[in-house]
């Protein structure tokens, strides 16, 4: 493994990147970690000083992560850790005793738990503050569960990363005082995935999803799930055929199913509804995701809670205009280069019909330009000043 310089001068630290929590389609968390490796390398390349990174993954995740920081040394576990239950019993024994055998000075705990007994410096990544705030949109088990873990991770782990600063706000609400520092890391953006898209690679979507030329169409990506208010969107867009007509859009919703059943209901339905005007595509290869985002007349994002709200930068990155709510860390994303709503039905047909009806030449100008201000190689790098932080000091309470 490559040996790099480091900014106290000493050695390198060594980081182990626990990605075993990754879910097999490498969504949600999946896209973070992706993110934080493209940044490493990214740096690495500029110069910068990073940390020595040993991943430990899933066998079939091992390849794909590692060829996103290939100085980066690759360690898979079994394939019986897929099951959550054994994965979580893997992660306070054998994971510290991994830590152990590779003189890992700090592991990295990407997705709320992480080893509580352990010699190494404890990392520990919290996405969001929802559990606390909006637990109505989340399962029973979830909140239990996950509530549990935060508070563990706030009054025992040697740093915390938060995506925003709604959610270190959050969590210090409901919680109170961390023990100890808490990072805030905004995510970035892939820019070789999330860019403009061409002509031909607008022409060549439209062709694999039955779009014809003059079809326009309204976006949204992301998992399905009761916050994200799925439903609303459905009934607005079904809707806007009263106001806009035959130029009414398409709705295109990409992204997993989660738990929300009448959002379920509705898109089994939809296919023996045509005036709803709305079209499931489920999961999209990566590289068609720009043109679903830079195709669109409007993406739109009715999120109720979120701890970042990553689909609203990629769709500014691919120069749409992009409709979202001011809920918690959604502003802080979007700034002044978004349309803003509520997450109910008639805010969204009052912000959609004016944003179809209007010229959204410089939102989308203004949301390309912000875009381009947040980076994986910025978040990357607050991500080795935290690691360098944990073991150049005791752990101290504060923000």
């Amino acid at each position: 493994m490559l040996k790099r310089p480091s900014n106290s001068g000493g050695s390198p630290v060594h980081v182990l990147l626990d990605c075993t929590a990754i879910p097999a389609n490498r969504g949600g968390v999946g896209r973070y970690i992706e993110g934080i490796l493209t940044g490493w390398n990214e740096s690495e390349a500029a110069g910068q000083a990073v940390p020595d990174i040993t991943i430990v993954t899933h066998a079939e995740d091992a390849e794909p992560l590692g060829g996103l920081y290939p100085a980066a040394r690759v360690v898979t576990v079994p394939r019986s850790l897929r099951s959550t239950g054994r994965r979580l019993l893997w992660e306070q024994w054998g994971l510290p005793r991994l830590a152990k055998q590779l003189g890992i000075d700090v592991i990295h705990s990407p997705h709320y738990t992480y080893p509580i007994f352990t010699r190494a410096k404890r990392v520990v990544t919290l996405h969001d503050a929802t559990f606390f705030s909006d637990p109505e949109v989340h399962s029973a088990v979830k909140v239990r569960f996950f509530r549990l873990w935060t508070r563990l991770a706030w009054s025992r782990a040697d740093a915390i990363i938060v995506p925003s600063q709604a959610t270190h706000d959050e969590i210090r609400r409901f919680i109170g005082q961390p023990r100890a520092a808490i990072h805030v890391a905004l995510h970035g953006v892939d820019r070789t995935i999330f860019h403009p898209p061409a002509i031909e690679e607008l022409q060549a979507f439209r062709r694999e999803q039955g779009i014809s030329t003059d079809e326009s169409w309204i976006a949204f990506l992301g998992t399905i799930e009761p916050r994200k208010n799925v439903p609303n969107l459905i009934r607005a867009n079904a809707l806007l055929s009263e106001t806009l007509g035959d130029e009414a859009p398409t709705l295109l919703i990409a992204g997993g199913r989660g738990w929300d059943a009448t959002a379920a209901d509705m898109l089994d339905e939809a296919p023996s509804h045509p005036e709803w005007r709305t079209r499931e595509l489920g999961y999209l290869p990566l590289d068609q995701l720009r043109c679903l985002l830079g195709g669109a007349a409007v993406v739109v994002y009715p999120s109720s809670a979120e701890g970042f709200g990553l689909p609203v930068l990629e769709a500014m990155a691919t120069g749409t205009a992009v409709l979202t709510t001011r809920r918690l860390a959604l502003p802080e994303v979007g700034g002044d280069a978004v349309a803003y709503c509520e997450p109910d039905t008639d805010s969204l047909i009052e912000s959609l019909t004016m944003l179809l009806t209007s010229d959204t030449s410089k939102l989308r100008a203004a949301a390309l330009a912000r875009a381009g201000t947040l980076s994986w190689r910025s978040s990357a790098e607050i991500h080795t000043a935290t690691y360098r932080s944990v073991l150049s000091s005791e752990v101290t309470t504060g923000d």
